[in-house]
């Protein structure tokens, strides 16, 4: 008798999704972080030009030259630092409004609900992203700029209808282009002086502001 012919076997089937990473690609995500919050915190304490990738190396607890695996130069991690720092900033008021509905409420507390997340981005744990963006932006490229520009565009979007209901209602009196510009620049400027633990807390910022923007007493 001849032998039945044997069946063919059935091709392995192949997992659904994307494969796993593996313990060294999920490292490696770790690793990348750990050198922008590493240079985040020391171009914040030590501005750019005085931070050496050999101080970045060793805060991320990395032998010298490993910053130069995932970031060609300092300048591209100072990009990374700033790129970074504004997507949070932005999904974090996203998520703030969502919270809140702050559709809901009524202008003034629009912009306190605004004025207290911006405080919270500036000063609260994990702050250094946003003010090493804020004045070490000379010392990224002309197209970088642009790029972080239309992040802080997007950040800033979610105010002007506050600000103009504010103007509208003969709360803000100032143009309302100019009041956005003023606002964030007396805002910002609290990253210079401010230290938590002698001075106010943030909610009490965000009352001073408040009466100082629009009069609005807590």
């Amino acid at each position: 008798m001849h032998a039945a012919p044997a069946r063919p076997t059935a091709p392995a089937k192949r997992p659904r999704g994307r494969p796993r990473k593996t313990v060294d690609e999920r490292d490696d995500g770790n690793r990348r972080r750990a050198l922008i919050v590493g240079a985040a915190r020391l171009f914040r304490r030590k501005g750019f030009d005085g931070t050496s990738t050999r101080d970045i190396a060793a805060a991320a607890g990395m032998q010298s030259g490993s910053p130069f695996y995932h970031f060609r130069s300092k300048q591209a991690l100072l990009f990374a630092v700033m790129e970074e720092g504004m997507r949070h900033a932005v999904e974090r008021q996203r998520e703030a409004i969502a919270a809140a509905g702050m559709e809901q409420l009524p202008p003034p507390e629009q912009l306190r609900l605004l004025v207290r997340h911006h405080f919270q981005v500036l000063l609260g744990p994990g702050s250094d992203f946003i003010p090493v963006m804020l004045y070490e932006a000379r010392s990224v490229s002309p197209r970088q700029r642009t790029s972080l520009a239309q992040l802080q565009g997007e950040y800033e979007q979610a105010w002007i209808p506050v600000l103009e209901a504010l103007h509208a209602a003969g709360r803000l009196q100032a143009d309302v282009k100019l009041a956005r510009l003023l606002i964030f620049g007396a805002l910002n400027w609290s990253v210079q002086w401010f230290d938590r633990r002698k001075g106010a807390t943030l909610d009490e910022l965000t009352a001073a502001a408040l009466a100082l923007f629009i009069g609005e007493r807590a």
